[in-house]
């Protein structure tokens, strides 16, 4: 395996992570209003996310200073061609996490909802603004011979990625009906686990029409490999699975499974691209890779023996606050701490 090939196996892992970690996130964050009918069902749903939600976001800023030092042509054209998205997603995530913060200043009704419907919106914008990038990655964007974008805002607004947007968030809302099934009790666990019965179904279909719509509108078809084709199948088994771990009342273990269909789906995603890192739409061959996209040789191995001393420091000091923090919260107003 060469070190180009590494750093892209070692960014989708980033990416895939973060999605995986913040997906819960945002799927509490967009079921906020809805689940909780009173203030203190309210602050009992964001406290199950309270210790995790900034840790979450440091997969996304490892993800691009990743991007950045080992494919500067792939940031740079990633930004520039993605700036309003991109740019939209930053203000949803400043909202959501000011929002964490102010909502409990003022015990004022009317305060306290302004901040929980800013902490929806911003979770849904993120929701839907991320997979609409990564969608279009794969399905072709018009670069030029120049690693230029040549196109607009709404050539990104495309059906296929507008699909990939409400799979994505359909399944992040579902994952995070699991997280809070799992760390409350009480009334808003069981609203929780009604939801999942029928979200899961809902699920279960755009996410196989996702699928077999990304299989013929980008060119995995042409370049079909092992993996391009057990990652999608593995996706669908693991929602699967977590449907039959509903029925039998095991909520950990449906969790675990809509944690492994995202972890799928990305990887399915990522699958699609390499060796590239951005199709052009304009010439195949003015596609972005990890040979033309890369850094130096000297820049890789560098990068590559820093990682590995510090990346299990970062790993195990957030395992320990997910330890730390495994309890249900409780509904108690005194032990709140949002």
């Amino acid at each position: 395996m060469t070190l180009n090939t590494l750093w892209f196996a070692f960014i989708t892992v980033l990416y895939t992570g973060f999605f995986i970690l913040e997906g819960f996130d945002f799927g509490v964050g967009i079921l906020l209003p809805f689940m909780g009918k009173n203030d203190q069902q309210r602050r009992t749903i964001i406290n199950t996310i309270g210790p995790h939600w900034d840790g979450n976001e440091v997969w996304l800023i490892a993800a691009g200073g990743a991007t950045f030092a080992a494919f500067p042509n792939w940031y740079a054209t990633l930004f520039s061609g993605f700036y309003l998205p991109l740019f939209f997603i930053l203000v949803g995530l400043i909202i959501r996490g000011v929002s964490f913060e102010f909502r409990s200043k003022n015990e004022d009704p009317r305060w306290r909802s302004l901040w929980d419907w800013c902490i929806f919106a911003g979770s849904l914008l993120a929701t839907i603004l991320f997979p609409i990038a990564f969608a279009n990655l794969v399905r072709g964007i018009p670069i030029d011979a120049n690693m230029e974008y040549a196109g607009g805002f709404f050539n990104l607004l495309n059906p296929y990625a507008l699909l990939t947007a409400l799979a994505v968030a359909l399944l992040f809302v579902l994952h995070g009906a699991a997280f809070i099934s799992l760390k409350t009790g009480g009334e808003i666990e069981q609203k929780s686990k009604e939801l999942l019965r029928w979200l899961w179904l809902l699920v279960v279909l755009v996410l196989v029409i996702f699928l077999v719509t990304t299989f013929f509108v980008t060119d995995v078809r042409q370049n079909l490999t092992p993996l391009s084709i057990v990652f999608p199948v593995l996706a669908v088994l693991a929602i699967l699975a977590g449907g039959y771990f509903m029925r039998k009342e095991q909520f950990g273990r449906l969790f675990i499974m809509t944690c492994l269909t995202i972890a799928f789906a990305f990887f399915s995603i990522f699958t699609i691209l390499y060796p590239r890192v951005m199709v052009s739409s304009l010439n195949p061959a003015w596609s972005l890779t990890i040979q033309n996209a890369a850094s130096s040789p000297a820049t890789l191995r560098l990068m590559t023996i820093v990682t590995l001393i510090f990346l299990p420091i970062v790993l195990i000091y957030q395992a320990w606050t997910y330890w730390t923090f495994r309890k249900r919260v409780s509904g108690d107003v005194e032990k709140l701490t949002y």
